[in-house]
């Protein structure tokens, strides 16, 4: 398990080793080209084979995509029930291409409001691709952070009684939905909106921030620059100051692989 941003420091990176992305803007993307809703959605599918493969040439480790939230339900149920359909049909035919490049493929959230064949796909997906290394694409679906924390804390409290009253943040992690996973170094959202929505509330301690006004459908290997070079300007301090880290810099190498902003 990856320690906690709180409680260790992790190592300097030029590039994120775990990118997290609320996907948004489908359905504006859509209305804009005067194309129902839905046509956004399906296009937005193609964004994401296109964000796995360029996660994959640029050495990220671990892709986290919020593809449907709890909160998604409220949305008109024509459109909740075109998103399941298209997940399923995603699944049907993304499984053997992900398994081909190497690709883990996971899915977080509660499972039990999605139907049976669902259930089945995304089970078959994970366990077909659990050995692969390449890459480690998680789907946030019918997930939230709020929820994963509760549930998270039903685990301990029901694995480790004895400790109520005592634990620790070390003890909490391990039941986390995506224990199995870094902190994401760097969260883009898409679509202009500048808030993480109830996504990994836990895991988006200390990541960089970055918000584009660019759509998801529109969201390519160059934004996907764009957004890493934003992450390279950044200070990462982690509670540290400036002259520490310039002191960290000089010990390690006397040129830095990257410049960094004051803030």
């Amino acid at each position: 398990m990856f320690a906690s941003t709180t409680t260790a420091i992790p190592e300097s990176v030029a590039v994120p080793r775990h990118v997290a992305i609320i996907m948004d803007g489908n359905g504006r993307w859509a209305k804009k080209r005067m194309l129902p809703r839905v046509a956004g959605h399906k296009q937005g599918v193609d964004t994401v084979r296109e964000m796995v493969k360029a996660c994959i040439e640029r050495g990220i480790g671990y892709l986290t995509l919020f593809a449907f939230s709890s909160e998604n339900w409220r949305r008109p149920p024509e459109e909740v029930g075109f998103l399941m359909n298209l997940f399923v049909a995603a699944l049907e035919r993304e499984i053997g291409r992900l398994h081909a490049n190497g690709v883990r493929l996971r899915v977080v959230g509660d499972l039990s409001a999605f139907e049976p064949r669902l259930i089945d796909l995304i089970r078959r997906g994970e366990n077909v691709t659990a050995e692969n290394k390449q890459l480690t694409l998680t789907i946030a679906a019918n997930y939230g952070g709020r929820w994963d924390l509760m549930q998270a804390l039903n685990g301990l409290a029901l694995a480790y009684p004895e400790k109520a009253g005592e634990y620790a943040e070390s003890d909490l992690a391990p039941f986390l939905s995506m224990s199995y996973a870094p902190e994401p170094d760097l969260f883009i959202r898409t679509g202009g909106e500048q808030r993480i929505s109830n996504f990994l509330l836990w895991q988006l301690a200390y990541s960089e921030l970055y918000f584009t006004d660019k759509y998801w459908p529109d969201f390519d290997a160059a934004a996907l620059d764009d957004a890493i070079g934003s992450f390279q300007q950044r200070e990462r301090r982690f509670g540290r100051t400036s002259e520490q880290l310039l002191a960290v810099d000089a010990a390690v190498s006397p040129t830095p692989t990257f410049s960094r902003n004051a803030g």
